[in-house]
């Protein structure tokens, strides 16, 4: 049975939720962002439990199909900021990777998130520019490279539009701050 969890972000809410799950006497068949493969079916007293265990640790377990989808995209954007150089049109990344009309999701996910699927996109970009600008070496002109602007210029353009600053006074601070992914 497929299960769809929201706010998993990393890997350290994986082995938290695969933790409950276990607890719960669950057999874990794989366990990625957002979603886990259990063997087992669940009852409606177990979904209650695990759906209260979930939400202790800051997680929600969906069942609703709008959340479920608006949940996939949100994941499916998350992982198209952190591909590989080549990374095709978000528009098309989505319909090909949910099999869904691009203008219902983006609709979907517009009224229920309040945000358009663009700037989550954005703001998504902007976070990992502010984790390589933190914990790597790189370059603007090579972050803005890897991450499939157009030119540093772009970068820089939309860096100050969202957090007010350049990349490079951005890596200047003492003290830089970040947006947790899951509060996006």
């Amino acid at each position: 049975m497929k299960l769809l969890i929201k706010n998993m972000v990393c890997p350290r809410c994986i082995s938290a939720v695969k933790d409950i799950l276990v607890s719960e006497g669950l057999t874990v068949n794989s366990i990625s962002l957002g979603d886990a493969e259990i063997e087992e079916e669940l009852t409606d007293e177990q979904r209650l439990s695990l759906a209260r265990k979930l939400h202790d640790i800051g997680f929600e377990l969906l069942d609703d199909p709008r959340s479920l989808l608006v949940e996939q995209i949100r994941i499916a954007v998350q992982q198209w900021v952190r591909m590989p150089v080549e990374r095709p049109k978000l528009s098309d990344y989505l319909s090909r990777h949910l099999n869904k009309d691009y203008s219902t999701m983006s609709k979907l996910f517009s009224e229920v998130r309040g945000i358009t699927i663009e700037r989550f996109s954005i703001l998504h970009r902007i976070e990992y520019v502010k984790e390589l600008l933190c914990y790597s070496q790189l370059s603007t002109s090579e972050i803005a490279y890897r991450l499939g602007y157009s030119s540093p210029a772009h970068l820089s353009s939309q860096f100050k539009q969202v957090t007010g600053m350049t990349p490079k006074e951005f890596r200047e601070l003492e003290k830089p701050g970040r947006t947790p992914l899951d509060a996006l």
